[in-house]
């Protein structure tokens, strides 16, 4: 199975600071093939035949803590799962200078039912869609500072989600499907 581990809170302001070619050789040690980083705030796509998603966060974590000395959550998803979130993406949202656009990927325990009705968000300004597992939120950069977003940091419901913009996550989306392509090749 090919699988994403997006970790919450790392190379942030100086904060908990993981090498990435120490991360991607820690992931491998753990058993994970055809390990591949992308960018320095903790996104890593690999393969695993022998555990199941629900498995992988705890060996993960554990790898983390003992490489690095940290203790760093971290959620994994499929490539289905990733396709289904994209599936609800609209094409046209961007991160960029006219508009701000993320996935907030929720830890397994959330009840993403009641999400939207928690997220501090004010009305009428901004974009918000669910996707199985996840939020989606896009507002312009002129309305960015008036949505309500940023009381979401620091709450109880934030450290229940790792968020990731939307051009990030498309990245990380083709990545694994260029490994989904490869592995087809070889069999």
């Amino acid at each position: 199975m090919i699988y994403v581990a997006l970790l919450r809170g790392v190379n942030v302001g100086g904060s908990n600071k993981i090498d990435m070619k120490t991360l991607k050789t820690a992931f491998e040690s753990s058993g994970m093939k055809s390990v591949k980083t992308y960018i320095n705030s903790g996104n890593i796509v690999f393969v695993n035949e022998e555990r199941t998603r629900s498995e992988l966060p705890a060996i993960l974590e554990e790898a983390i803590e003992t490489e690095f000395g940290l203790r760093i959550r971290v959620l994994v998803r499929g490539l289905e799962e990733m396709e289904a979130i994209a599936a609800v993406l609209p094409d046209h949202w961007s991160n960029g200078e006219e508009m701000k656009s993320d996935v907030f990927f929720l830890w397994d325990e959330v009840d993403e039912t009641s999400v939207p009705g928690l997220l501090p968000l004010t009305p009428g300004i901004g974009t918000l869609l669910t996707a199985p597992r996840a939020v989606l939120y896009a507002v312009s950069r002129a309305d960015a500072g008036r949505s309500g977003m940023n009381k979401l940091v620091g709450s109880k419901l934030y450290a229940q989600m790792t968020v990731r913009n939307v051009n990030t996550t498309r990245k990380i989306l083709h990545m694994m499907k260029e490994l989904a392509a490869g592995r087809s090749g070889e069999a």
